[in-house]
């Protein structure tokens, strides 16, 4: 039986517990941030998911290789593997996330988009090197805003379907609102594979210290010099931008993660086997989670002003609940906790049936 590495799954589990967090705050119609500590820090903390998602999605791919010993067999499973999300992104998840059975009306290139475009941009570079891999993802995304300068030499006609790879200033397809780009996600996808390299290393824990805590302190340098002067500091400092994201919001968020790693691998108790279990199943947990967040709101909304208001969802996650119906940060909470101890059961269930068949 494969050994499943501990460390993977807690944290995974830490970002899907995080990311509910977030998407319950998409249907309580609280902003993302905010001049408050309380709002500004409910939003900042999830701000670890997108990156801790594509970046262990690249390791995850780098440890299935080395199980199949097939650059060929793990070429292929990106292939479908991308395919299929992206084919889901905009079908079921859509689905869950709208219930709008408009296809025409609304189409979201969101987190799942992003993945499987990734992974299969990951299986065209799989028969090269992991090192090579990893300082190519390191080029892209520190020199991303180069990617803004090819729309100037691409064909009109052509110039909307950039704004899919990377932001230039151009209207995109007028078919999809785009959320995630294309870069500089790839480029985290990519070091996450040339991670497993470290992942497997004897020297593994003093590595990601050195890694994880070195980007958490050129994070910290860089961006004070950057902001200074602004007021109020600290809010400026963690307030980085994510679309696309930043090369501060990228230290910002998996510096933090990656000097979590030896912490995570030894975690023990009922926190950690609740991450544990989520981070075993994550698209189990991913699907699942939007269809129970959004039915969640639905009831609450049916109790706090006699209807439901699906039609502030139509176009979820781009929610539009009017200022006055929305909800407060405590029930915010409440929910939260709630939909995470409802999920733990199934995704239990799903976990002990998908080790079975591993």
């Amino acid at each position: 039986m494969h050994k499943r590495i501990q460390s993977l799954d807690v944290l995974r589990g830490l970002i899907m517990v995080l990311m509910a967090i977030d998407h319950v705050r998409v249907y309580s119609g609280i902003p993302a941030g905010g001049p408050g500590p309380a709002i500004f820090f409910t939003r900042w903390i999830t701000h670890f998911c997108a990156p801790g998602f594509a970046f262990f999605a690249g390791t995850a791919a780098f440890l299935y290789g080395i199980k199949v010993g097939s650059p060929k067999v793990l070429a292929q499973y990106l292939f479908t593997r991308g395919f299929f999300l992206v084919v889901l992104e905009i079908t079921v998840i859509r689905l869950f996330w709208t219930f709008n059975l408009n296809l025409s009306e609304f189409m979201l290139a969101g987190v799942i988009w992003m993945l499987g475009w990734c992974m299969v941009l990951l299986g065209t570079m799989v028969r090269l090197d992991a090192k090579t891999i990893g300082i190519a993802g390191l080029c892209i995304i520190f020199f991303q805003q180069l990617f803004a300068y090819v729309s100037n030499i691409l064909p009109d006609v052509l110039k909307p379907y950039w704004e899919l790879i990377y932001t230039s200033g151009s209207e995109g397809p007028a078919w999809i609102a785009i959320l995630y780009v294309i870069v500089p996600w790839i480029g985290v996808m990519m070091i996450g594979y040339a991670f497993g390299l470290i992942l497997l290393s004897p020297k593994r824990d003093r590595l990601c210290y050195i890694i994880g805590l070195g980007a958490v302190a050129a994070f910290i340098i860089v961006g004070s010099v950057m902001t200074a002067g602004s007021q109020p500091f600290i809010f400026q400092l963690l307030n980085q931008r994510k679309y696309p994201a930043s090369q501060l919001y990228l230290l910002m968020t998996l510096g933090p993660l990656i000097a979590l790693v030896p912490f995570a691998e030894k975690a023990k108790g009922a926190v950690a086997d609740l991450f544990r279990t989520f981070g075993r199943v994550p698209f189990f947990y991913y699907l699942a989670h939007i269809l129970l967040i959004h039915v969640s709101a639905l009831v609450v909304n049916y109790f706090l002003f006699g209807t439901p208001h699906q039609e502030w969802y139509t176009f979820a996650p781009f929610a539009n609940v009017p200022p006055e119906s929305r909800w407060s940060l405590g029930l915010l909470y409440l929910v939260f906790a709630i939909d995470a101890a409802i999920l733990y059961f199934p995704s239990k269930w799903y976990a002990s049936r998908k080790l079975k068949f591993i």
